[in-house]
């Protein structure tokens, strides 16, 4: 079988490079030259656990190519992924399908023989009935089934989520294109992993309410860390025994400064505005992305009263400024929020991250990047634990107080325990643990109005 992926993005690379593993020719294509140069000589270019390797392995097989050449990898295809972004529209925060409706009229001029289009990209409910138009009105004679195959794909875990997914979710219209999909799958359709064969529309619909669900988990235990705060209650512990409940399980129960990333911010959003259009307002979506955006702001005020009430003059150590770890994404990391307005309240900010650095100083002017954790709490103030990378959970903490001015720790990720902290000699605060450390004692309505 031979798959054609058009976007060599962090979707379509990843799903590129595992249906190689799988066995399948693939080919990705992207109009970006340099990039397909690169990938050619073997520069990834995204921060992926195993991805290198995976690339690597499979192009030297002779499995996965690269190609800006569109027509002739899709004239040569059996399925063609469209794997392309679906940014949110600045002027009305909704889905921009652009580059998909784009992509769908190259593929409509290049299609020879029977052929499947699949939508890897989020996409809302009927936009594969408008790619299916656009081919029709184009090329009458095309002979195609469109097909809906969301992704599922966590940043930093992606290729073992692809090789071992929790369901393949794929809509199609024929029995034609559902043995197809299964052939395409059919590694893990003999390891029995669940395929959900459903409409267009519900397989697009499914991406968007498993990802605003899941974006629900987050901002509803971040608001439970708060209540725990005032009341003397341990918001872990609280997620535990939740977590237990096999009806709500312990995934995303996590306090934290928020979501971020390339899916959660703008699929709520979307999905949100979708369901607006269609008369049927989601308020527990709305109010999870509002909630959401404030979220940062919390995390400000709480480092601001662990300083007394004021940063201003305070040299301040970040760890972590990624969305989450073991990826380089920085769309929509809580960092990008906070980290300014700790500036202009008159902090130098200091900062690692082990993989996010470059990214990040296209968006974070004025930070000091250093070059390991320790370096960056160099006769600093404190230190603000922002994302949860593995080389933040054991830090030595006698090195760490002798290197700070003041052994203060602000960790917005809960990564230690209060008590092995303050036993280190450590002003700690966390979040959702403690009342008399991690309660926000300022004036946030103030702080709102002077950055909102």
């Amino acid at each position: 079988m031979k798959l054609t992926v058009i976007g060599t993005g962090y979707v379509g690379l990843v799903s590129g490079a595992c249906f190689a593993e799988f066995g399948v020719d693939v080919t990705c294509v992207d109009k970006d030259k340099e990039k397909i140069h690169d990938l050619e000589k073997g520069i990834i270019p995204i921060f992926e656990p195993g991805l290198d390797e995976l690339v690597h392995r499979n192009a030297a097989q002779g499995r996965l190519s690269f190609s800006t050449d569109l027509k002739h990898a899709v004239a040569t295809a059996d399925v063609v992924m469209i794997a392309v972004g679906t940014p949110m529209r600045a002027e009305d925060s909704q889905a921009d399908l652009s580059y998909v409706f784009s992509v769908t009229k190259e593929i409509a001029e290049s299609l020879s023989g029977y052929t499947i289009i699949a939508t890897k990209s989020t996409v809302p409910a009927g936009t594969g009935t408008a790619v299916k138009k656009i081919i029709t009105e184009i090329n009458p004679n095309a002979n195609v089934d469109v097909v809906s195959n969301p992704e599922f794909l966590r940043e930093g875990s992606a290729i073992e989520d692809f090789m071992r997914p929790d369901r393949v979710v794929i809509g199609v219209e024929s029995e034609k294109a559902r043995e197809l999909m299964k052939q395409l799958y059919r590694p893990l359709y003999l390891n029995e992993t669940p395929m959900v064969f459903v409409s267009l529309e519900t397989a697009e619909l499914i991406k968007y309410a498993s990802n605003a669900f899941l974006a629900t988990k987050i901002s509803f235990i971040n608001q439970i860390a708060d209540l725990c705060e005032k009341c003397g209650a341990d918001v872990q512990d609280v997620a535990k025994g939740m977590g237990l409940d096999r009806r709500i399980g312990s995934k995303f129960l996590h306090a934290s400064p928020g979501y971020g990333g390339s899916c959660f911010p703008k699929d709520t959003i979307a999905l949100a505005k979708l369901a607006q259009n269609h008369g049927t307002p989601m308020s527990i979506v709305e109010s999870v992305h509002e909630s959401n955006l404030q979220r940062p702001i919390k995390m400000v005020q709480k480092i601001i009263d662990a300083f007394g009430g004021s940063v201003n003059d305070k040299t301040i150590s970040v760890l972590g400024v990624t969305f989450k770890p073991n990826t380089d994404d920085m769309r929509e990391s809580p960092s990008l929020r906070i980290i300014p307005i700790l500036q202009e309240r008159g902090a130098t900010i200091k900062a690692y991250d082990p993989a996010g650095m470059e990214a990040a100083e296209a968006f974070l002017p004025g930070v000091m990047w250093c070059s390991n954790a320790y370096q960056t709490m160099e006769e600093s103030d404190g230190v603000v634990i922002l994302t949860e990378w593995n080389e933040f959970r054991a830090l030595d903490l006698e090195k760490v107080k002798s290197i700070l001015n003041q052994p203060l720790m602000i960790d917005l990720r809960n990564i230690y325990k209060p008590n092995e902290a303050k036993e280190a000699g450590f002003t700690y605060y966390s979040i959702g643990r403690s009342v008399s450390d991690s309660s926000s004692k300022g004036d946030i309505s103030a702080l709102k109005a002077s950055i909102l």
